[in-house]
This record gives structure tokens, sequence and C-alpha cells, in this order.
């Protein structure tokens, strides 16, 4: 990803299922979504609580745009929240996710997109009931690495800035920092290709800026070291690169969904696949 630094308001498709339907998608997952390594596990045991799953979005997205892991999600019995993630600053943004998870008692399952993934990796540091992290099309830093270093070479974000984004000042910007929002090409054809084309506009037209400062903070945390983890990698992700995804992966030992084409919101395009790398990560909850 490169970010200039010179010196999900979406609305997935309909899920025009029944309460039976959905828990059965959710258990027999997508077929275009396979994993790759490691097996679903057992469920909680009968008459035991369920973990909280909580959704942390990515840049140029909000939380909407896991209106469809959340739908399926409760209809299968969790209890889920998606919080917003601020988008300023790495360090500030992990804290801010840090602050809700202390507020939930019982163990939580903490999923990260795109940027998410990196506010997960250390807004996890230190708190004892997050047993899992589920990292979606997300970066997985180590520390002293930023976001912006790990989309991969052949990123669609590896272009000239001003091709790339529409740069805005915002109050009380450090200096020489912008927000960024995507421009309309590049968020149709390379962000959301997977998306319908009416929905992906209206994602654009709604998408959430991102600072300069929130991608080219260094990880302070590394949470992956000594929390099980999950990844589910789109194909046709061109945001981060499933070669970018799949190194962070394998580092951190993660248990991998390899999901053939997609884009970089497939979250949004096919929620159940998603869904269902997510409730493998909360059945090894125990």
């Amino acid at each position: 990803m490169k970010i200039f630094s010179a010196r999900r308001r979406t609305v997935p498709a309909t899920l025009a299922v029944t309460t039976i339907a959905v828990t059965a998608l959710v258990a027999t997952g997508a077929q275009s979504g396979a994993v790759t390594a490691g097996h679903p596990h057992a469920p909680s045991p009968s008459g035991k609580p369920k973990p909280t799953v909580v959704l942390v979005h990515g840049a140029w997205a909000g939380t909407s745009s896991w209106d469809g892991e959340v739908k399926l999600l409760r209809a299968a019995g969790y209890p889920v929240r998606s919080i917003a993630n601020p988008l300023l600053n790495l360090t500030t943004d992990a804290q801010t996710v840090q602050g809700f998870l202390k507020s939930i008692k019982g163990p939580i399952v903490l999923v990260g997109h795109s940027y998410g993934g990196s506010v997960i990796t250390n807004a996890a540091n230190g708190v004892s009931n997050v047993k899992a992290l589920v990292y979606v099309d997300a970066a997985a830093p180590a520390v002293g690495e930023t976001t912006g270093q790990l989309s991969g070479k052949t990123s669609a974000l590896s272009g000239s800035p001003s091709a790339l984004y529409d740069m805005v000042s915002y109050p009380g910007a450090p200096a020489n920092a912008s927000n960024l929002y995507l421009k309309e090409n590049v968020f149709l054809d390379k962000f959301a290709s997977s998306v319908p084309r009416d929905q992906a506009v209206n994602l654009w037209a709604t998408q959430r800026a991102a600072t300069t400062v929130a991608f080219n903070t260094p990880s302070k945390y590394e949470a992956w070291k000594t929390i099980p983890s999950w990844y589910f990698i789109s194909s046709g992700d061109q945001i981060i690169t499933p070669e970018s995804e799949h190194m962070m992966a394998k580092r951190a030992g993660s248990k991998v969904t390899d999901y053939k084409g997609g884009s970089h919101l497939t979250l949004v395009s096919d929620p159940a696949a998603v869904t269902k790398t997510i409730t493998q990560a909360a059945n090894s909850v125990k």
C-alpha cells in the first residue's frame, strides 16, 4: 500500500432466508470457500454461553459492512457487536477498541477486516478474554510494521497517490497528514469488484475516510503470537494481495480459509463464507 505522506454505510444484499436456513448455512458454509488448513472444532458444551463476536471494520468502510455477518451470527445464537473504528491512528484506534473489549464479560472472538486487522492485533494485547482472532482479507502486522507496508507488491494501492485518493485536510491533523478517500474508479474496480455495481456505487458514496497516519503508524503489539488465529483470504483481493496475506497467516500460525474469487469486500458480497470462518474460530473457544 503506497500511502501519500508528503512532507460498512454498506447495505449488503438482503438475506432472504429463514432462521432455520440461515443456521444451516452457517453450519455448512458457502461452497466457494474451501478450508485449506485446520478444521472446525466441536461446538461449546450444551448450556455454556457462546463467545461474543466483536467485528472491527477497515478503511473506507463502516460498521454496516458487517451487516450480513451480524444477521447470520445472531441467527446462530451468538452475541455480536460491530463497533466503530476511528481510522485515525493505529495506536489510538486500538486503544478505542480495547476499551470496548474491556466492557465485555466472558470470552471474545475478535474479528478484523483490512486495516481492522492491524487494529485487533494491537487491541487484543493484554485483554485476557480475547480467545480467538479472525483476519478477513486483513493485515496482521508484526511489531514495527505499518499497515501500509503489508498490502503486497502488486496491490492496487501501489500506484500514484494522486490517482488513487482524494486527499482532504481535517482538523487537528499532524503536519502533512490528510484524510484519504478512494476515488470512484478505484473503489468500484479494485476495492469492491465482487459487489453488485449499484451497491458498490452506494458504498463508494458513503465510504469513511482513513488518515495517512493510520496507515503509517508502526504496530506496537502482535497479539497473534499468543492468541489462536484464523485467516480468510480472497483470491480476488486486489487491495491486500493473497500472497501478502498468506505470508502473514503463516508466521501467525493461522488456520487458513482460501476463498476462490471475491474481492477486498467479500465480507459484503458473500457474508456466509466469512461467517463460516468466524464460527470455526468461535467453536474453538472452550
